[in-house]
């Protein structure tokens, strides 16, 4: 498995987050998903509503973004998978946390949870699969340790 976390150079990550290759690593296992590729970039209130108006056409800031580069969940036989990008935004990412009364933790690993499941296939478009998914988060999370 690779893992790539790129931070951008406009946010001042002043946090750990070394925690979150285990939360991926739950994710993937959970998905049978072996040999994966995908980046986490961690971006400013300004670029995170600058994608979102960009690629959704949503002039607001968000906290998570997720660009897929796989269409549809489905049986896979590559010998490396590449996944996508997720866009965290850090400031958005604190204000949850705050908003919500939970850890900083919490909040990130949500967050990379729900763009990780969305880069396989996952959305919640609906209540059923908004269900389906968020059961999933929830789960993973919980298993790691990492509770509200």
């Amino acid at each position: 498995m690779t893992n790539t976390y790129t931070i951008n150079d406009l946010v001042n990550v002043s946090f750990k987050y070394d925690y979150l290759d285990d939360v991926i690593k739950r994710v993937l296992k959970h998905e049978k998903v072996k040999n994966a590729n995908f980046s986490i970039i961690f971006v400013d209130l300004k670029e995170i509503r600058k994608i979102n108006n960009d690629y959704r056409g949503i002039d607001r800031e968000t906290d998570v973004i997720s660009f897929a580069l796989e269409d549809k969940k489905a049986d896979f036989n590559l010998d490396i998978r590449l996944l996508g990008d997720i866009y965290i935004c850090i400031p958005k990412m604190e204000e949850q946390a705050k908003s919500y009364g939970h850890s900083i933790k919490r909040e990130l690993s949500f967050l990379t949870v729900h763009g990780l499941l969305h880069l396989l296939g996952y959305d919640h478009m609906n209540k059923e699969t908004e269900k389906e998914m968020f059961q999933l988060q929830e789960l993973i999370l919980n298993e790691a340790g990492i509770t509200r």
